[in-house]
Parts: structure tokens; C-alpha cells; sequence
């Protein structure tokens, strides 16, 4: 397929062509995007959420009244949950929250994210994203002239250290090189935009992965 070019100052820069297995695909596996979201975020979990267990609670550890002839439920300590100042039972504990997901998923995954911007016609090549000044203001002119107000940036191999400045202050417009590539970052966006560089290196990584 074929797509325009555009410019950051509105000009067009010519043509460029994508891969259909890339950018192509028709049906869109919503299951396998969701399968690759939920390992990402699972990923990204710090998983240090914890509570105080039994053997953790600070009281004492005499026993509270006698066995038997009181009337009540027998109970041996005020560690236990349903003391006030007891322990939690079955509460959460530090642990990892990730899990494996085969290569071949994730790089399909990320076809049909790309896939899908392409079919919904959100998917914007630039021809770069150079700057010679960070400005805010100039740089949220140009992306809102190119209808770009909600956006993932995939800027090159290295993103220019003026235009990552000027877009930082723009709120729902995220800047990443061609490695920071990935599903949730894609989907989480309305607009994904990629400079000519970027198309390169990301067909140039599916056509080395065929090859492997």
C-alpha cells in the first residue's frame, strides 16, 4: 500500500510504500492485541504491594483467656485477623506479576496495531521531525495543522533533542525511537505518527525476523 508524505510544515514530501503484512492486514485479532496489552501491563506492575502477616504483628503472644468456661470462641492470640491490630489473612504479598508470552504473538501483535491505525486512517509518515528550535508553541501549531492533537511520535533511530523538548509540554502527544515501538503505546494513542526512517526500521526488523 501506499501512503503520502508529509511535512512538518505542512508540505508534502512525496510517497512511500508499505508492507501489506505489515500495514496491510484486514482482520484485526482484537484477542491477540489484548493478549499483548495484559503482558505488558502485567510487565510493568512493581508487584511490591504487602501486607502484615501473622508472624508479623507485633502483641504479644500470651494466651488471651482460658481455654474453656468462658463462653466464647477458643483463641490463642491477638495476632489473629479478626482482632482489631491483627494480622490481614490472605492479603497481597511481594511477588512478580509477569508472564511469558511467546515472540511470535507479540510480533503479530504488533502488525495488527499497526495495522489497525492503517485501516482506521490514522496512521501519519512524516518526512522528519527535526527542529532548529524547541518551541511549544510553534511545534503544537504544526502537529494541530495535520490534525495530530492525540499521538504516539515514533521519531527514528534517535529522537531530535529539540523536537523531544518541544513535545514534552504537549499534553497526549508521546515521542519514542524506533526501539520504544510497542502495542499498548500504539493502541493508547488516536493518531501514531512515523517518519520515513521509522517505516524503514520497522519493516526492516519484521523482514529479519521472517529471515530468521
Amino acid at each position: 500500500m501506499k501512503l503520502d508524505v508529509l511535512k512538518l510544515d505542512g508540505g508534502k514530501g512525496g510517497s512511500i510504500e508499505l508492507s501489506d503484512e505489515i500495514f496491510g492486514i484486514s482482520e484485526i485479532r482484537a484477542d491477540i492485541l489484548q493478549r499483548c496489552v495484559t503482558w505488558q501491563l502485567a510487565k510493568r506492575r512493581a508487584g511490591t504491594h504487602k501486607i502484615q502477616v501473622r508472624n508479623e504483628v507485633s502483641r504479644t503472644s500470651k494466651k488471651m483467656y482460658k481455654q474453656k468456661g468462658t463462653g466464647g470462641a477458643r483463641h490463642g492470640s491477638r495476632r489473629a485477623a479478626q482482632f482489631v491490630g491483627g494480622a490481614k489473612a490472605h492479603g497481597p504479598v511481594v511477588r512478580s506479576h509477569a508472564f511469558d508470552l511467546p515472540k511470535k504473538i507479540r510480533a503479530m501483535a504488533l502488525r495488527h496495531a499497526l495495522s489497525s491505525k492503517a485501516k482506521d486512517g490514522s496512521l501519519i509518515v512524516v518526512d522528519s521531525v527535526a527542529l532548529k528550535d524547541a518551541k511549544t508553541a510553534g511545534l503544537r501549531e504544526q502537529l494541530g495543522a495535520m490534525g495530530v492533537t492525540h499521538a504516539l511520535v515514533i521519531a527514528g533511530a534517535e529522537v531530535d533533542k529539540n523536537f523531544g523538548l518541544a513535545a514534552r509540554n504537549i499534553p497526549n502527544v508521546d515521542v519514542l525511537p524506533n526501539a520504544g515501538l510497542n502495542v499498548y503505546d500504539v493502541l493508547r494513542r488516536r493518531t501514531l505518527v512515523l517518519t520515513k526512517d521509522a517505516v524503514e526500521a520497522i519493516q526492516a526488523r519484521f523482514q529479519e525476523k521472517e529471515a530468521a
